[in-house]
């Protein structure tokens, strides 16, 4: 199979989406620095560039969040080669891997929640270089933490008060207020 790689851009100016026509991990998985891409070849080899200040994957994309200092224009095709030998070379996103289907626990009420925000905010997040993860739902307030591009972006705070809150308070009524825990 011949690996294409595409790139995308997202609402977050410092990162990029580089899209490829391969299955690469089910679900996500959040690089935010290196130190924390010890246990990914695929991440731990990504950081090795210095202009490289974030790494995410999910389904069949990595998001690279890249340092101020660098230019799209001259690292972009060096990713895309970068990405292209990656995926053909089969680098491991985790060097243990466990595939399963989202477990959600809680209440009824959370149990809602978290499966509106697997089912129709998840993908659209996805759409952008993100992910969502639920977090807590405490007196009407749901807290969830935005990770890959949607950390940092200038349009989450409207994404997820127009967005997600919107959602969700129209799906359950107990919904009050959805907030973002930073990380």
């Amino acid at each position: 199979m011949t690996i294409n790689v595409y790139t995308e851009q997202t609402p977050n100016p410092a990162t990029m989406k580089f899209m490829v026509n391969k299955l690469l991990i089910n679900g996500s998985e959040d690089f935010a620095t290196k130190a924390s891409a010890e246990h990914s070849p695929f991440a731990k080899e990504l950081f090795k560039f210095n202009f490289v200040n974030g790494v995410f994957f999910a389904s069949n994309f990595v998001t690279v969040t890249k340092t101020e200092d660098a230019d799209w224009a001259d690292i972009e095709p060096i990713l895309k080669e970068f990405v292209k030998g990656a995926v053909e070379s089969e680098y491991k996103i985790k060097e243990e891997t466990t595939d399963e289907a989202p477990a959600f626990e809680g209440s009824d009420l959370e149990i809602k929640i978290q499966q509106i925000l697997h089912d129709y905010v998840r993908p659209a997040v996805e759409q952008d270089g993100g992910a969502i993860s639920y977090k807590s739902f405490d007196e009407g307030v749901v807290t969830v933490e935005l990770r890959g591009s949607c950390s940092g972006c200038p349009s989450s705070t409207i994404t997820l008060k127009s967005g997600i809150q919107n959602l969700l308070q129209r799906m359950v009524p107990e919904v009050k207020e959805v907030v973002s825990e930073a990380l």
